[in-house]
C-alpha cells in the first residue's frame, strides 16, 4: 500500500484516490518570466516520478500543469529584456519543453497557460464579488480570507495572530517563504500604460497569480483532485490562497493529498539570480554530464528532504549511477531465454516497492535495487533467471528512467 506524507494533516497517510477509475492530479508548473533551473526540475521530477509511479502500480492518471505567464515578474522582465510579454514568455515555454525531453520527463495531458484562462479567473472574482468575500478597492478587487472558515489550514496558520486593522497585499509574489496577513489581491485594475490587460465583465486589467491556479483547476477538474503537489514555497501562503477561492466556490474540497517538494541548496541557501548561484541543465551538460546523471542527481535523495548541490556531490551520484548501470549490465550479459520468474527478481521488485510505497523514498529504493544487485553478481544465476531480472529492472525503470538509456528514448 503506498503512503504519502499530506501537508494536509502532516503526516503519512494510504493512498486513496479520490476517483477509482482515474487518479487527477495538478502540479504547479514554471512562472515563465526565465529559464527554468535545476531547483524548479527537482520539482517537476519527483512529480514525473510519483505519477511513473502511480502508472506502475496500476492507476490510470490524469494530469494538468500550468504555465505561468502573466505575473508582475513577467511584466517587468519584458520590460527590461524590450520583449513583449508573449515573445519572453513563449521563448522560455519552449525551452521548458526542450528540458523536458531532454531529462526524460512525461507530458501531462493538459498544460494551459494563465493567459489562457483569463474568461474563468474573471468569472470566479465576479462571483466571489457577488458572495462578499471579495471587495474593490484602489480599482484592484481583494479576497478577505476572514470571510473563509478555516482559512490557512493546509499551512497551519494561527489565525489568533491576525491583526486586527485591515491590511492589503498588492503584489503578485513577496520575497522570502513568510505569511502575509492580510488580504491578497485577485484582480489587478487597468493602470494608464499598462502593457498587459484584458476587457472582462469585471472590469479591465489582468488576474493577479493567487487565482491563475484555481482558474486552471476548476477549468480543468470538475471533482476533488487525488493530489495537488508544488515545491516547499508554495506551503507559505499560495496554495491556502488556491484553497480558500475554489473553496470558496464549490461544495467538494481542492485535493485529497497535497504534497511539496524541498529545496534544492547551492551553499547552504536556495538558488537566486541576484547572487548568480542559479545553475542550468546546459552547464552541467557542458561539464561532460549526460541527462541521465543530472536526472538521477535530482532524484536520488527524498523528495521532502533538503538537497545540496555541490560539485562533488553531482560527481558522486553520477559515480553511483555508473555502479548501477554496470550492475544492470552485468546482468544482462547473463540472461539468456526468459525463464519464468523466481526469487532474484522477486526480490528486486520487492525491494522496489516496498521503498517507493513509503513515501516516494527513490534513495532507498536505489540503495536496496544496489544491494541486490552486488548479492546477485555475487553468487551464479541461470540465464533465465538473470533475464526474469533484467525484466523486473525494466519495469522498474520505467519509473526511475536513468538505467537502461537516455532519459529522452
Amino acid at each position: 500500500m503506498l503512503r504519502l506524507f499530506n501537508s494536509l494533516g502532516k503526516g503519512l497517510q494510504d493512498f486513496h484516490p479520490v476517483n477509482e477509475e482515474v487518479v487527477r492530479i495538478f502540479t504547479c508548473g514554471p512562472s515563465v518570466y526565465q529559464r527554468a533551473h535545476i531547483g524548479n526540475f527537482r520539482t517537476f521530477l519527483f512529480e514525473d516520478v510519483l505519477v511513473r509511479y502511480l502508472k506502475y502500480s496500476g492507476f490510470r492518471v490524469e494530469r494538468g500543469m500550468n504555465f505561468t505567464d502573466i505575473e508582475d515578474k513577467a511584466i517587468v522582465e519584458s520590460r527590461k529584456s524590450g520583449l513583449s510579454i508573449s515573445e519572453l514568455t513563449e521563448k522560455n515555454i519552449d525551452e521548458f519543453l526542450r528540458e523536458m525531453k531532454l531529462l526524460g520527463l512525461l507530458i501531462p495531458e493538459h498544460m494551459p497557460r494563465a493567459s489562457d484562462c483569463v474568461g474563468e479567473a474573471a468569472a470566479m472574482i465576479g462571483r466571489l464579488l457577488e458572495l462578499g468575500i471579495a471587495y474593490r478597492h484602489g480599482g484592484n478587487i481583494y479576497f478577505d480570507p476572514l470571510k473563509f472558515p478555516g482559512f490557512g489550514k493546509l499551512f497551519g496558520l494561527d489565525m489568533r495572530r491576525w491583526p486586527a486593522r485591515r491590511r492589503r497585499f498588492h503584489r503578485d509574489t513577496y520575497p522570502g517563504i513568510q505569511w502575509n496577513l492580510g488580504d491578497f489581491i485577485l484582480w489587478h485594475g487597468y493602470r494608464e500604460g499598462d502593457a498587459v490587460f484584458w476587457d472582462t465583465p469585471i472590469g479591465r486589467g489582468r488576474p493577479s497569480w493567487n487565482i491563475q491556479d484555481p482558474s486552471m483547476v476548476a477549468g480543468y477538474f470538475q471533482e476533488t483532485l487525488s493530489i495537488y503537489c508544488g515545491g516547499i514555497d508554495n506551503l507559505y501562503r499560495h496554495h491556502d490562497y488556491s484553497i480558500a477561492i475554489l473553496e470558496s466556490l464549490q461544495p467538494y474540497p481542492v485535493a485529497r493529498f497535497w504534497l511539496h517538494g524541498n529545496h534544492l541548496l547551492v551553499a547552504g541557501r536556495k538558488m537566486s539570480k541576484s547572487r548568480g548561484t542559479l545553475i542550468y541543465t546546459d552547464a552541467l551538460l557542458g561539464q561532460g554530464y549526460d541527462a541521465a546523471e543530472i536526472r538521477f542527481f535530482l532524484l536520488y535523495g527524498h523528495y521532502r528532504d533538503r538537497l545540496s548541490y555541490t560539485e562533488r556531490a553531482m560527481k558522486s551520484a553520477a559515480e553511483r549511477l555508473g555502479r548501477l548501470r554496470s550492475g544492470v549490465r552485468e546482468i544482462s550479459e547473463r540472461a539468456g531465454s526468459a525463464a519464468p520468474e523466481g526469487d532474484p527478481a522477486r526480490w528486486v521488485r520487492e525491494t522496489f516497492r516496498r521503498r517507493m510505497d513509503d513515501d516516494m523514498d527513490v534513495k532507498g529504493a536505489v540503495d536496496g535495487i544496489s544491494r541486490e544487485l552486488a548479492v546477485l553478481r555475487g553468487g551464479t544465476m541461470e540465464p533465465g533467471a538473470a533475464a526474469a531480472v533484467v525484466a523486473v529492472l525494466r519495469e522498474i525503470d520505467g519509473v526511475l528512467n536513468v538505467m537502461f538509456q537516455d532519459p529522452a528514448g
